[in-house]
This record gives C-alpha cells, structure tokens and sequence, in this order.
C-alpha cells in the first residue's frame, strides 16, 4: 500500500525548529509499504527553521501574530495533489500539527493547551476520503 507520511515522522529536518519527529513504528511499515512524505508547511513556501503557528478560528496564526492561513492552504493542496498522484488512500501525520494534526490541535494560545480538531492538511485529505491517522495510532494500516 501507498501511504502519505508527514516528512518529519521519518527523520526528515522539516519540524518548525529545523529539526524532526522520527518515529521508529512508522519506519517499520517500510518493510511492507510504500511511504509518500511531504511536509504541507513547507511545500507552503514556509521556511525551516520557522515561527511555531497554531490555528486560531479559521486563520494559522505564528507565535509572532503573522497570518500565515494561505501558506497552510497551498501546502494542503500540494499534499493532495501528492495524494492523489500515489492513489494514496491513507495518510499518517504528525499529531497536533497546525497542518496534520488529526483529531486535536493546539488551541491557538501557545500555552500547550489542545481541543478537539483537525490541521489544514489532514481537514482538505479527509474532505477527499483519504482515511487519516497519527503516529501513535497506526491501528488503521493493514
């Protein structure tokens, strides 16, 4: 199977402070699958290093106050158009991301505080029926 994967889950430098989010249970699918990465928040146009963002109603705001929605948006859109052009039809991303995070996200205060939503990638990947998980949650890879 082809799997869209946040970059920084398989030991890409792309996280907001240069750095990555390897994670050794996502590696092991190599063994039986193929794993697509992409990082929506650079493929956005935003740098590595960059601001930290959060999402704030409907807008990405960073830690400084930019809005930065519309980099989050292409980026999204890039991340389908990958999708689709592997016919992935599942996606792991990284939790919590303001981009990939499936199922809670930061509240937009940067205080560590998380409610119950999606990121702009992992939103615009369900809208199109890719089946969505995080990194502790692979229970949906067969």
């Amino acid at each position: 199977m082809k799997i869209l994967v946040s970059a920084c889950l398989l030991g890409i430098d792309c996280k907001y402070n240069g750095k990555n989010n390897k994670n050794e249970k996502v590696l092991e699918l190599l063994k039986d699958h193929d794993l697509i990465p992409v990082c929506p928040e650079i493929m956005g146009g935003l740098p590595t290093p960059r601001i930290p963002s959060e999402i704030n109603g409907n807008e990405v705001i960073t830690r400084g106050g930019k809005n930065v929605t519309k980099q989050y948006q292409k980026g999204a859109e890039e991340a389908l158009k990958i999708a689709k052009l592997y016919n992935c039809q599942t996606a792991i991303l990284k939790e919590k991301s303001p981009s990939c995070g499936c199922g809670k996200i930061y509240d937009g205060t940067f205080t560590g505080t998380l409610i119950d939503g999606d990121g702009i990638t992992a939103r615009l990947l369900k809208e199109h029926g890719i089946k969505i998980t995080g990194e502790t949650s692979l229970d949906i890879i067969e």
